[in-house]
């Protein structure tokens, strides 16, 4: 080729690239490595204080799993988003029992109708009694509006999101009802459910698309409060309040897959996902905003900025945040005993790095007394998985669920 013509062609090139990257808003490359199976029954990895960790695939082929919880008898029940909660059979491990998915959802949690990106069931939580009372409380999200004509994408149908509860006999619900319901349409995103040391219940909802997160007389877009049987505390922040949902404890967030209660201190902390990074965890207080969608630490998705400062008067710090996003899940605090190195570390699910698929993983934080980050690392990163569940089972091991098609529950321990 000769010199001129390589130099024309050379110039092309670079441009051409340079066009498709600042393109890259309108129209997404093709990113990220192909998706990963789990083809091996256990794993052993590293970490920078608990050395020598083994990654156990307890069950596979459930799809898209979003919540676990762990039972005490050592089987585990794990929702699948928007579809059927299944029941894994000595999920953990004990006296060489063998582990088995039950081929048949578990019979009670009621189907969506008509099916939609979002609606039914989300997550769901064990009574604190569940060893003498066997209930079980999901959330569940019933089909609402449709997006108005002028919404942008990737607004969807809305839902009226719910919390429902009934007795775990054999594989199946029993005596399933209602608690709360809406009683307006929002997000059809996830939300997530907490018990608090006092009996009292938690539950987040998302408002990514609207102004609902800062208006008292919706519920979307907050952390709510309620009694267990699903009416509303007379000590709630907005209660009384002509103008306020009472329901509301906190306000201001914008879409949040993750919610625990320290059982030590009984602090709430959320996960809350921003737009284009900006993700954060936020240590709930009673009548608190948290900012959305007044102000944010990240971007949009086509990389401008959102707001002039992350922060404003009256609007509550984060504990931690990420930038570049990390699609935070569920989290939860660890308290056991067969990780020491680990006690009192936070756990934080990651779905993906900086927008880049299946570079998900386990984000491990270490706080002060006073929840201040000291210094954090990332796990599971290996496996290019979407994590979305962590729990901490009564055997002192943490459990995570795998957002895939062909979703994993996973368990971690210390490697022989």
């Amino acid at each position: 080729m000769a010199r001129a013509q390589w130099v024309v062609s050379t110039s092309v090139s670079l441009l051409t690239a340079a066009m498709l990257v600042r393109g890259a808003g309108a129209q997404q490359p093709n990113i990220g490595i192909a998706p990963v199976a789990l083809t091996e029954s256990s794993y052993v990895f590293d970490s920078a204080e608990q050395h020598k960790l083994r990654v156990t695939v307890v069950a596979k082929g459930l799809k898209h799993p979003f919540a676990l919880a762990l039972l005490p008898n050592g089987d585990a029940l794990v929702s699948e988003r928007g579809a059927s909660l299944r029941l894994v059979h000595n999920a953990a491990g004990a006296d060489g029992k063998p582990v088995a998915l039950d081929p048949t959802p578990v019979a009670g949690v009621p189907p969506v109708i008509p099916a939609y990106r979002g609606g039914g069931l989300q997550d769901v939580v064990l009574h604190p009694q569940f060893a003498q009372n066997h209930l079980v409380y999901f959330t569940y999200n019933a089909a609402g509006a449709m997006p108005a004509p002028d919404a942008k994408p990737p607004a969807g149908r809305q839902s009226i999101v719910t919390i429902m509860r009934g007795t775990l006999s054999g594989n199946a619900l029993m005596h399933v009802e209602q608690l709360f319901a809406a009683g307006e349409s929002g997000y059809s995103g996830g939300s997530r459910l907490a018990f608090d040391r006092a009996g009292m219940i938690y539950m987040t909802t998302g408002a990514p698309f609207s102004d609902q997160a800062q208006r008292l007389d919706s519920i979307y877009g907050k952390v709510l409060r309620l009694r267990e049987d699903g009416t509303v505390p007379n000590d709630n922040p907005f209660s009384g309040r002509a103008e306020a949902r009472p329901e509301v404890f906190a306000l201001g967030h914008r879409d949040q897959l993750g919610l625990t209660v320290d059982p030590l201190s009984g602090a709430v902390l959320d996960t809350e996902e921003g737009p284009n990074g900006g993700d954060k965890v936020n240590r709930i207080l009673p009548g608190r905003n948290y900012g959305w969608p007044k102000v944010s630490f990240g971007r949009n998705y086509d990389g401008t900025s959102l707001s002039d400062s992350p922060l404003g008067e009256g609007i509550e710090r984060p504990l931690i945040v990420w930038l570049p996003s990390i699609a935070p899940g569920n989290l939860v605090i660890y308290t056991g005993e067969r990780f020491p190195a680990w006690k009192g570390n936070l756990f934080v699910t990651s779905a993906r790095r900086g927008e880049v698929p299946r570079t998900g993983g386990l984000e491990r934080v270490v706080f002060n007394a006073n929840f201040g980050e000291v210094r954090r690392e990332t796990l599971l990163t290996e496996l290019h998985q979407r994590v979305r569940d962590v729990r901490q089972g009564n055997d002192g091991l943490l459990y995570v669920a795998t957002d895939e098609d062909d979703g994993a529950l996973l368990r971690i321990e210390p490697a022989p």
